[in-house]
């Protein structure tokens, strides 16, 4: 049996619930605290998972011996300051995407992880979803080299609704939620880093007060180039396309299928021990703690990404 790693999970909303069940498939991933509001039904989510402990306030987990690791999966205004507050308590942290809806708050995330030593990783799924990683598998070999990745990231949530068709109680963000996915996954399957980087952005929404629709333009120093397209606006099949155009042959990921240029399915089954991404990125989280290394998508590996995130919110906001 692998060696136990107790848990405190903070946030019992749409996440939250999709890391609960996640980690009942991970030998050895002990849930012995959940922390979220009392509108959550936190004490029935803990029911159900069998998870002995409830808080209201993180600190009240913090405090707790028994735990190793937190798994944040709060609303994007606290991964930052959260994130800060489990690695000064000594305990290893998971923030789900984004790291933080700034750049100076990623960096002092990553300075006190330096500091500390401690595992302290971001939930960039991409780069566990088995169709992205049979892809990299690709690249690695030498066998496919990207030439251009054409994204669109569609939803239609023109309130502030979660993916639960829930109320939320914060705004979420095209630019520092939704395009970190595709800006981290861009340069982690090119190997090279983002050199050029454009975007617009449709009118503000007059209520929620930001872009409903945006578009980005990448360019990687081996010359690779990504457009993405987002949208809160898309009354139509939602999720996340990604199109892999490369130098011997198109792939088309869709969360965990994967077909080729002529729509052809390709098996990804056995890429990895599951289909989960979820679950995959969580046994990573784990594995590192276990083994005192390094994950991938640490909090470090992804930092470039909020760099460029960065650079693209200050051409927005000069064109406003």
């Amino acid at each position: 049996m692998s060696k136990p790693v107790n848990i405190a999970l903070v946030g019992a909303g749409a996440f939250g619930v999709k890391h609960l069940d996640a980690l009942k498939a991970i030998d050895g991933a002990n849930v012995v605290s959940l922390v979220s509001r009392s509108e959550d039904s936190t004490q029935a989510i803990a029911d159900k998972y069998g998870i002995p402990h409830v808080a209201f306030d993180l600190a009240d987990a913090l405090a707790r011996p028994d735990v190793d690791a937190v798994i944040l999966t709060t609303p994007t205004p606290l991964h930052a300051s959260q994130a800060l507050q489990c690695l000064n308590a000594g305990k290893h942290v998971m923030v789900e995407i984004p790291l933080a809806d700034s750049l100076a708050d990623a960096e002092a995330v990553v300075a006190l992880q330096k500091k500390t030593g401690l595992v302290a990783m971001c939930g960039h799924t991409r780069r566990f979803n088995p169709s992205h990683q049979w892809v990299r598998n690709k690249i690695t070999a030498g066998e496919f080299n990207i030439q251009q990745m054409d994204v669109q990231t569609y939803f239609f949530r023109r309130t502030n609704i979660n993916a639960l068709g829930q109320p939320r109680c914060w705004t979420d963000h095209l630019l520092w939620h939704h395009a970190a996915h595709t800006v981290d996954l861009f340069a982690y399957q090119t190997g090279s880093d983002i050199v050029a980087a454009n975007a617009i952005q449709g009118p503000i929404h007059p209520e929620l007060g930001i872009a409903m629709d945006m578009s980005i333009q990448l360019k990687a120093a081996n010359g690779a180039i990504c457009t993405l397209s987002l949208s809160f606006n898309n009354d139509g099949p939602l999720g996340t396309f990604f199109r892999y155009i490369g130098d011997t042959g198109t792939y088309i990921a869709r969360y965990d299928d994967l077909v080729d240029g002529k729509e052809n399915p390709i098996d990804v089954s056995k890429v990895d021990v599951s289909m989960n991404g979820i679950e995959l990125q969580d046994r990573e989280f784990l594995a590192a703690i276990r083994e005192g290394r390094e994950p991938n998508a640490s909090v470090a590996k992804v930092l470039p990404c909020y760099q460029v995130l960065d650079i693209l919110d200050r051409k927005l906001a000069e064109m406003d």
